[in-house]
């Protein structure tokens, strides 16, 4: 099947060449109806170009003889046939038939003809012939070189990402085995000695109870580094019900709505006033949205105890129809900030890029 602009171009170029046999034939005076039946003929055997290009060359250098109507679509036909015959050596072969008979049918059309006359038309014949023929092949070879090298570059491009991203792949594990290694080992002997510095029996209450948070934090930050060096081995993050059943699995805290009760309650047993407050009608949200959840709550607390220790904080979860309005908000500090608290100053916009993914927004202040 034809695409529609090809079928609008073969109507329009029939129609032309159609009408160029018509005043051909009129001039001529061979007669209005020769000159018709010649035109219709011409406008039924040039779509037949693209399927036949042989064969209308070899019957369109025999008509155009007696025919002069068919002179217009001599030459459309010789651009074609250059362009559609394929091999050098069969093109030239149909070309020089398509000029032997053409030639030949001339000679005897026109017996009366001098040599000369004859010569000359045989020199016209073959440009008309050639010329169109010649700039039909050099189109063709021209547009096929240049999709060759569209395809090759587009392999170039290919490769190119590939080689990109292995190298992403192995500078990703090279990192994965360096956290792996340094801070997996150093998490490791926190949790030990924390773990052995809680069953003392020279420790108060209290002291046995911010020991036992520092050892939940350092399990729970090993979780953390598992996920993460997970994530630069593989290349792509996981996704948050893997990141649950993972949870659920290794008995980790849920990186949900449902875990915020949990992050408060380990701010809480490290000293700090914390309240929860929920309103709306509580119901379960899609997975990344509640994993930006935990994570906007956990960001703000972790600044909060940076920035405002010892400050009350209250998170509040609010269930609206068409969003859930996550906010933590912390009164003011008990106690000078220490100028040498560590800060990044990537949390935020990390939140920020989170919360983009999943349709939402941050705002962040004082």
């Amino acid at each position: 099947m034809w695409p529609v602009g090809r079928i609008v171009g073969e109507t329009l170029l029939s129609v032309t060449l159609a009408l160029l046999a018509l005043g051909a034939g009129l001039l001529d005076d061979g007669g209005t109806l020769r000159a018709v039946g010649v035109a219709l003929g011409v406008a039924l055997v040039s779509p037949l170009r693209r399927v036949l290009p042989a064969f209308v060359l070899l019957a369109t250098a025999v008509a155009c003889v007696p025919l002069g109507g068919f002179a217009p679509l001599f030459l459309v036909v010789s651009w074609s046939a250059g362009r559609r015959i394929e091999g050098l050596g069969r093109a030239a072969g149909v070309f020089a038939l398509a000029y032997g008979l053409t030639l030949g049918f001339t000679a005897l059309w026109e017996p009366h003809l001098s040599l000369p006359l004859l010569a000359f038309s045989g020199l016209f014949v073959l440009v008309s012939l050639v010329v169109p023929g010649l700039a039909g092949r050099y189109w063709s070879q021209r547009r096929t070189l240049t999709d060759t090298l569209h395809e090759y570059n587009a392999q170039l491009l290919r490769e190119r990402a590939m080689i990109a991203g292995q190298a992403r792949m192995l500078e990703r594990q090279r990192i994965a085995q360096d956290m792996h290694d340094s801070l997996g080992h150093q998490l490791a002997l926190i949790a030990v000695h924390t773990g052995a510095l809680e069953v003392d029996r020279e420790l108060t209450g209290q002291q046995r109870e911010a020991v036992g948070v520092l050892r939940e934090a350092s399990v729970a930050a090993m979780h953390e580094l598992r996920d993460v060096v997970g994530v630069l081995r593989d290349g792509a993050p996981e996704s948050p019900q893997a990141v649950q059943a993972s949870d659920e699995d290794s008995g980790a805290p849920s990186r949900g709505v449902a875990g915020i009760e949990g992050l408060a309650e380990a701010s809480r047993r490290a000293g700090a006033a914390v309240d929860v407050r929920r309103s709306g009608g509580v119901r379960p949200l899609a997975p990344t949205a509640d994993h930006a959840a935990y994570r906007l709550v956990q960001e703000g607390m972790t600044n909060a105890h940076k920035h405002a220790p010892g400050a009350a904080i209250t998170i509040g979860l609010r269930y609206e129809p068409d969003s859930l309005v996550v906010e933590v908000a912390n009164g003011p500090a008990e106690e000078p900030v220490s100028g040498s608290v560590a800060s990044g100053g990537q949390g935020l916009t990390g939140l920020e890029e989170r919360a983009r993914l999943v349709g939402g927004m941050v705002h962040a202040g004082p």
